[in-house]
Order: C-alpha cells, then structure tokens, then sequence
C-alpha cells in the first residue's frame, strides 16, 4: 500500500507552499507537518453490502501522520484525503473524521489509543487496518453519516461501545474485523424513542467479524430493516450475540456461533422486540437462538461462505494485518 515516489517532506511554510504548487493547488492543510506522497487509492478491495460503492479519498493525494496534531489537521480537513496512519497515536478524545477520507493503518501495529473516532455528518469514509484500543469513549462512533465501509480493524477495551452507530446513520458495511475484550460491542440506534430519526435508515451489513469472548451488542439493534449479519464468528460470546428490538429486522445467515449460550434473541432490555429471520447457522455447544417476525429483503447480491467454514475462514483472515 506504501507510496513512495515524488515524496515531499514539508517541514516549513516555504516548503508548503512549494508543495501546494507541485501539487496541483492541494491545499496546505491537507500537507503541512506530515509526509505527502503521490495519489492513488489507497484502502484496499472495496465493501459488499449496505456500504457499496464508498470509496474515500479514492484517488486524491496520500499523507502519512504519526501524531495527534496531524491526523486531526488531516482527518478535518476538507475534500478527499487518504491518510496513512504509522504507529499507534494517542488521542485525548472523541476526534473527528470529514467525508471523502481513507483512514488506513501502515502495518500491523499502527492505530488509536486513549480515545476513538468519530464519523459526524460525514459521507464517504473508509477505516481499515487500524487498532482500537483502550477509548475512553467508543473506537468509532457514527452518526448522521452515510456510506461508511469499517474494514479489517482490531477493537479491544473500550470504556463504552467498540463502534457504535446512530442518528440516521445508513448505508454502511462492518467487514472483517476482530473484537476481544469488549463488552458493550457493536450498537445499532442508540435510543427507544429517535424512531423519527432512525426509521427507514440504520441499513448496516455485518460481515466475517470475529466476536471474540465479547460480552453483548454483537450486534443490538434498533429499527433498522433490514439489517444483514452473515458470516460471522462468534466465539465465547457471554451474554448475547444479535439482539433485534424496536421494530427492527435482521437477518442472521451463515454464521458459526460457538460457545455461545444465547446466539440471537428478540427484545432486550427495556426495548421491545423486533424481527429475526434464522438462515443457515452454524452452532457448536451454542443455544438454538429465538427468531420470528419478517424481515425486508437483503436489496444486493452477495455470496456467502458456508456456515460450517466460517470459523477458519474468519479467524485467518479478519483483524489487522489481513487486507
């Protein structure tokens, strides 16, 4: 994924500026204090699902950022933008990501600590290839934001939710990705009473994640119809792998649920039930799972893996390190 060629390090004023004409009248917010490269896409493969067709920064310019300070210059800034991440930065809180933006780890060790991401009112955003760890918040959470792609990402021990998703949020894949040590995992609508907000948008597919020993939210769900979760490996899950309340419709197809007592449920809570359509599951020493209700139709073609295959599938492939 690196892009090496026509690298300019901009180190002062003048330097910027001579770099905004080299390239083409990029403005400098997009280049200043961080390594710019050359442009071309740079997050890799593209979403299947609710997400399709989400492209980020696509072939805009490249910078590469290692601190704080130049990932919010970069991650604000307007226009598309790829940003490379190196090393992991610690942030103090909740940072913002505009639209048209890749945000794409180097590596295998490269993403947030301290705090998270936050995807508002935005459009057009990729994360792929980066750790979440130790937020004193969520590791991402979106919100009145559309065609969103959450790709191949590590979450582990957030303070609330590892990505939460809200507030007419629609239009979003969640693919390959690996939690573990988290407990509020994955939310969809984040209250009874936003169904103004929230009814006929919240359409996310959940696909080839890897619930690892996670607690609950795997995901819960709220008004969403349909929502798709397929392929996934849920693994030890303590309390419950899907919820679908509020109304709310998922289908819940081909996944492999192991070591899980309660693999989906309707209702939670103080929430009232929604529907679950039961396709094609996978258990090992797992709970049979409550289903009922109908579900919208799945609006796109997809290929799923069969069930029994996913655990293998999922487990060498999903997390960090994988794309």
């Amino acid at each position: 994924m690196r892009r090496t060629s026509a690298r300019v390090k901009l180190i002062s004023a003048v330097a910027v500026t001579t770099a905004v004409a080299a390239l083409g009248g990029v403005s400098a917010a997009h280049s200043m204090a961080a390594e710019s490269e050359d442009f071309g896409v740079l997050a890799s493969g593209s979403p299947t699902g609710f997400g399709a067709g989400t492209t980020g920064g696509g072939n805009a310019e490249t910078v590469t950022v290692t601190n704080a300070e130049d990932f919010e210059e970069a991650a604000t800034s307007d226009g598309p933008l790829n940003i490379r991440v190196q090393g992991m930065i610690e942030l103090d809180s909740m940072t913002k990501v505009s639209s048209d933006k890749s945000v794409v780890g180097v590596g295998s060790s490269s993403g947030f600590e301290g705090s998270g991401l936050n995807i508002s009112e935005a459009d057009n955003v990729i994360i792929q290839n980066l750790i979440f760890r130790d937020s004193n918040d969520d590791g991402i959470n979106v919100q009145y934001s559309t065609h969103v792609w959450i790709d191949h990402n590590d979450f582990t021990n957030p303070n609330d939710g590892s990505l939460d998703i809200k507030r007419a949020s629609t239009n979003i894949t969640v693919s390959w990705n690996h939690s573990y040590d988290a407990d509020k995992n994955m939310l969809l609508g984040h209250s009874d009473d936003n169904g103004s907000e929230d009814i006929g948008k919240l359409n996310v597919t959940y696909h080839h994640n890897w619930f690892d020993g996670t607690v609950q939210r795997n995901p819960r769900v709220r008004f969403g119809d349909p929502v798709h979760v397929y392929n996934n490996y849920y693994d030890g899950v303590e309390s419950y792998g899907v919820a679908s309340t509020e109304d709310a419709g998922v289908l819940v197809e081909a996944n492999y649920f192991e070591n899980t007592e309660d693999p989906y449920h309707l209702g939670e809570a103080d929430s009232g039930p929604g529907s679950i359509e039961a396709v094609d599951n996978y258990f090992v020493n797992s709970g049979e799972g409550e289903d009922g209700g109908s579900v919208a139709n799945i609006p796109y073609s997809y290929s799923p893996d069969p069930a029994q295959n996913v655990k293998s599938i999922v487990t060498a492939g999903a997390g960090v390190g994988h794309v």
